[in-house]
């Protein structure tokens, strides 16, 4: 993904690095890698991915995310995160129309091009792009959010949240197979044109099976599925994706999500689907070598 590769996506209409390059002859070698958003992820860390990438010899489309620097803006401008918990015990953001503005600040803006910048300087060829750009993520949105606030049961109007239901995967077919890495990131666009906020990692996995992508890695603060969120002792090496509801039980709080996105891109058609850390030195070589949680058909939890 270096510029030594970029030479030979260029030398494709020649005949030459054909055999690695083009996504439909190459598909299975892909990789799509979720960067997550929290505090303990920083420009560190994109380093470490950018000198990663720069010396791999696959196809690689990024997504990230950008919590924490969301919340941080969103404090700056006096509009602190609002957290809602369903009936489900599922948390989620409120987000109205000014704290999407600041959503689209952080994530679009501030975390997207910080990355980018980060990845070029180590000599991949990235660009970066939000899942509204040339539609590549439509949803529907879901205005009115109900559940608890601080205790309290209430209904919220105007939020900017939904679900995504179609992803065209052409704009990172067409930056692909001309030799750039595509680095995306939420929001989507609903149907009448308003920004939605979606997962990140279900953003993930529909562009991992819209790509037929071998390869599908989360990385987070935390060295994978950990058995015990407070001890990284815990970490759960291998999820059966066969045996979904064993390996929901293996989840907790936030991490069922991420779960339930890996069973279920599983069984979409992605090889495998790996939990790693974000903080090591080449995090994403340490993955694929086998460090982290791997999920995958057949294999049964240990």
């Amino acid at each position: 993904m270096n510029k030594r590769f970029l030479a030979a996506a260029r030398n494709d209409s020649e005949g030459r690095g054909s055999e690695w390059w083009s996504i439909r002859s190459a598909k299975r070698n892909m990789l799509v890698v979720k960067i997550g958003g929290g505090a303990g992820i920083g420009e560190d860390a994109f380093a470490r991915f950018a000198a990663d990438i720069a010396v791999l010899d696959r196809p690689v489309v990024i997504v990230h995310g950008g919590n924490a620097a969301f919340s941080a803006l969103s404090r700056e401008l006096g509009m602190p995160p609002r957290m809602v918990t369903s009936a489900r015990g599922r948390v989620t953001r409120y987000v109205d129309a000014a704290t999407m503005d600041a959503m689209l600040m952080a994530y679009c803006g501030k975390v997207n091009k910080r990355l980018v910048a980060t990845l070029r300087a180590a000599g991949v060829n990235a660009v970066g792009l939000s899942a509204i750009d040339g539609g590549i993520a439509v949803g529907r949105r879901k205005p009115v959010l109900r559940g608890t606030e601080d205790g309290k049961m209430r209904v919220f109007r105007d939020d900017h949240a939904g679900t995504i239901e179609t992803v065209d995967a052409e704009l990172v077919r067409l930056l692909l197979d001309n030799g750039y890495v595509p680095a995306l990131t939420p929001p989507a666009l609903a149907e009448e044109g308003v920004p939605i906020n979606v997962d990140g990692d279900k953003l993930a996995l529909e562009l991992a099976e819209a790509l037929g992508a071998e390869g599908l890695l989360f990385f987070s603060d935390t060295p994978g599925l950990l058995a015990d969120k407070d001890d990284e002792s815990t970490l759960i090496r291998f999820l059966d994706a066969s045996n979904p509801e064993d390996a929901l039980k293996a989840a907790a709080g936030r991490m069922v999500v991420k779960v339930e996105s890996a069973v279920n891109a599983v069984e979409r058609g992605v090889g495998q689907v790996i939990f790693a850390d974000a903080r090591v030195e080449r995090p994403l070589s340490r993955a694929l070598a086998g460090e982290g949680t791997t999920v995958r058909a057949g294999v049964a939890a240990t």
